[in-house]
């Protein structure tokens, strides 16, 4: 087969960047209203989850006395807290939807991410509590102090995995916008998936969604899991004082679960937009069109992360008390 590559001309590559100004500087928009926001949302959110704590303070109460009776109402607003504290603002919610919305991925692993990192986050809050309060006998002050360095880290992590992104997007679309074009070619022999030659012409799906993308989703399970969340400290912290332990880690638990079954619908409904959109595309957009548009999109997810990390970082304040808002 004899090919005829031609470059791109300087403004055909010029004219290829204006997706990746646009998603920048929709970025930056949002970057900067979220930024403006940001104190009004902590705000409100920390009024709403104090009137939950004090609820879930009566239900342990209740529990310590008669845990036949309140131990099952203790679980099932534990778990409609985790449900309501997950449809709140917070970084898990950001990670997660910016990930599905710009890079393919099969919904069972979506889930599986959700489900591992929900679950990451109610055993650090549990070991945590364990760790400082029963085997170092520290006081609560420190147990406080080690879970706002906990959530400084999540947010560092955030900020990492944004920043390994948009070098993977920059990575991509440097080799897209020099890439040649074919100008003319006559084949002469042709290859299909049936011709019965036993190589593999093109890779499968899943082949093209596994291996380097490992250390993406482990940093997303740490980055939203390493935080604890600020209930279950709560409820662990109060359920140890009154003696009743074992229920506040069941609680834990059940807020955990709740909290999975928010975000796990979230990713479903992300999941499902992106699908949308690659079938509404895939026949009216030129192949070199798409890959850098899904490119752009990478970068600009990327962008995002490390805005929000940036934002979370700058307002996170130790001694919180559990009544940090997400």
């Amino acid at each position: 087969m004899s090919v005829v590559f031609s470059t791109p001309s300087r403004a055909s590559r010029l004219r290829q960047l204006w997706p990746l100004a646009l998603f920048l500087a929709l970025a930056a928009g949002a970057g900067v209203w979220l930024w403006q926001a940001w104190p009004e949302v902590m705000l409100q959110s920390a009024i709403w989850q104090r009137a939950l704590n004090f609820e879930l303070s009566g239900l342990l109460k209740a529990v310590a006395e008669n845990p036949r009776a309140a131990g099952l109402s203790l679980l099932a607003f534990s778990f409609i807290y985790g449900v309501l504290h997950a449809l709140g603002p917070g970084h898990g919610k950001i990670v997660i939807t910016t990930w599905l919305a710009t890079h393919p991925a099969k919904l069972r692993s979506s889930i599986a991410l959700t489900l591992a990192a929900s679950l990451l986050q109610g055993a650090v809050a549990i070991v945590l509590v364990v760790v400082v309060l029963t085997l170092l006998q520290l006081p609560a002050r420190q147990l406080h102090l080690s879970s706002f360095w906990l959530e400084k880290g999540s947010y560092l992590l955030v900020g990492a995995l944004g920043l390994l992104l948009c070098w993977r997007a920059l990575k991509k679309l440097r080799g897209q916008l020099r890439r040649p074009t074919f100008g003319a070619f006559t084949p002469h022999h042709v290859h299909h998936a049936h011709c019965g030659c036993g190589h593999q012409h093109m890779p499968a799906p899943e082949q093209l969604q596994s291996g380097d993308d490992w250390r993406a989703r482990l940093a997303i399970v740490l980055s939203m899991g390493m935080r604890p969340c600020s209930g279950a400290i709560m409820v662990l912290l109060f359920s140890k004082v009154i003696g009743v332990f074992g229920w506040g880690m069941a609680a834990a638990l059940a807020m955990a679960a709740g909290t999975s079954l928010t975000i796990s619908g979230l990713a479903l409904l992300v999941h499902g937009f992106r699908q949308l959109a690659v079938r509404l595309s895939a026949n009216k957009t030129p192949p070199l069109w798409q890959q850098i548009g899904w490119s752009t999109l990478a970068l600009s997810g990327g962008v995002i992360l490390v805005a929000a990390a940036v934002v979370m970082w700058s307002s996170a304040v130790p001694g919180g008390g559990g009544l940090r808002p997400f």
